[in-house]
């Protein structure tokens, strides 16, 4: 038997969650007269409509978008510094507003096309600037982020099961990326130590990343963990 509200499972004879403390409600119990099967304001939801929360959340990005425009319009004759807004502002549509305007959002094409925007978001900073900084050190950072992030969505997704190892394996893949940063950072930088400060993350995600994958081998830590964390 498990929470009607959190989904935490109950021990048999629970008469509140441990969790949330929602009272232990089921189909089989018998009910007091005028007594409700679930929680008042909890269950069953009202679906609401979200085409108007879309349009207005849709209105509140591109009113910024064209204010900042034809301000630097009128007094830059040019697209100078708006195009870093404009850029930002498409950016933050792409990640957090376009997935609702789907039924069923996937977040296996809609994380990386969140990534590709920023790459090409950075791009466009860097040619205003005219840096060379994007291929070296901007391009393969995102992307190395970007796939671990990918794998990891597509994995809970379609793995559901294996999320100690999925968690462990990409805690080792972002230790891994941190190294990668600093030496990015010192090839395009030209800093001139290389194993400085990734050294610090990087132990602590290679740690976490082998207890979570540990916790993934042995079932009764796992368990323990389980049943102390609620997970």
């Amino acid at each position: 038997m498990y929470c009607i509200k959190c989904g935490v499972e109950l021990c048999d004879g629970a008469e509140k969650c441990p969790l949330c403390k929602t009272r232990v409600f089921h189909p089989d119990f018998p009910l007091m007269e005028g007594e409700e099967l679930y929680p008042k304001g909890k269950y069953p939801k009202k679906k609401r409509n979200l085409k108007v929360w879309q349009v207005l959340l849709t209105v509140a990005f591109v009113l910024p978008f064209i204010i900042v425009a034809l301000c630097d319009l009128q007094y830059s004759r040019a697209i100078t510094w708006s195009g870093f807004v404009m850029g930002a502002l498409v950016l933050a549509y792409v990640s957090l507003i376009l997935p609702l305007w789907f039924k069923k959002p996937n977040p296996v094409i809609f994380v990386p096309v969140s990534f590709f925007t920023a790459a090409l978001y950075l791009l466009y900073i860097n040619l205003v600037t005219d840096g060379d900084w994007f291929m070296t050190f901007a391009f393969p950072a995102v992307g190395a982020v970007g796939l671990t992030v990918t794998a990891v969505v597509t994995l809970m997704r379609y793995v559901p099961e294996g999320r100690f190892y999925i968690f462990g394996g990409a805690s080792l893949m972002m230790g891994a990326v941190m190294l990668l940063l600093e030496f990015l950072m010192v090839l395009t930088f030209e800093s001139v130590r290389f194993v400085g400060w990734s050294l610090y993350p990087m132990v602590t995600l290679i740690l976490l990343g082998a207890l979570l994958i540990f916790l993934g081998i042995c079932r009764p830590a796992r368990e323990t963990m389980e049943r102390k964390f609620f997970i």
